[in-house]
């Protein structure tokens, strides 16, 4: 058995990197044709993973829109949604949020320290596992957990401190971007990655999968191939 699932990372970007400006409102990088296509994926994915700070701030269910997708799922024999994960060193994750009360399965991955008190918060949400992830959350030993409980391909969609662990790390197999045309120019705003030594760069280049438009938005995916190197970079920011 694979020591982790395959990783794809999914995110829509400005032509800055920028994935959401600093207002209250969800800035729409996508439309609806890019939304078909993220649905389809998080059909064929077995979980789909956020970051806590993207479950606060985005408020995301993380389900799958289209009906016969669902269906095709069951018909499978596979749960009608891939299980939700989430991962966080702080805790605090309100019990009311959508990704809470809306699907089936759910994990949280926490620092050892925040276990005790955020299983209390979760303790009456159903269908919900809080896991140790060690001291400074272990991500090798988070992708041997969800293997081990029979993911084979996992979703994440961010936010940024994910996409940057996954990365300098080491731990991605795919990034799939769509690149809306348009600049958010504040570098307040949350990036697709932050500053990290990452193994993905101008020695180790990525490979060029594909790359289509999708109304005005452009779709790229890169393939990465592995190295030894893995960068150095801070614990999920929340």
């Amino acid at each position: 058995m694979p020591e982790r699932p395959h990783v794809i990372l999914s995110a829509a970007m400005s032509l800055d990197g920028h994935l959401d400006d600093t207002t209250p409102d969800r800035l729409m990088l996508s439309d609806d044709a890019d939304f078909d296509r993220v649905d389809a994926l998080r059909a064929a994915s077995d979980a789909i993973m956020v970051g806590a700070e993207t479950i606060r701030r985005d408020d995301p269910r993380l389900l799958i829109r289209d009906p016969e997708r669902r269906a095709d799922r069951v018909r499978r024999g596979l749960a009608e949604h891939p299980v939700k994960v989430t991962v966080t060193g702080a805790g605090a994750l309100d019990p009311a949020a959508r990704f809470f009360t809306t699907g089936g399965h759910k994990l949280v991955y926490c620092a050892d320290a925040a276990v005790p008190a955020q299983a209390d918060r979760l303790a009456a949400v159903e269908d919900t596992e809080v896991v140790a992830a060690g001291a400074l959350v272990d991500f090798p030993g988070i992708l041997a957990d969800l293997r081990e409980r029979g993911v084979e391909r996992l979703m994440v969609e961010g936010g940024s401190s994910l996409h940057t662990r996954f990365l300098a790390e080491d731990l991605a197999d795919e990034i799939h971007l769509a690149i809306a045309p348009f600049f958010v120019g504040d570098d307040r705003a949350p990036r697709f990655v932050r500053a990290a030594e990452f193994p993905q760069n101008a020695r180790h280049r990525m490979t060029l999968a594909e790359t289509r438009p999708i109304g005005d938005l452009v779709f790229v995916r890169y393939l990465i191939s592995h190295v030894s190197q893995v960068g150095q970079v801070s614990q999920v920011g929340d």
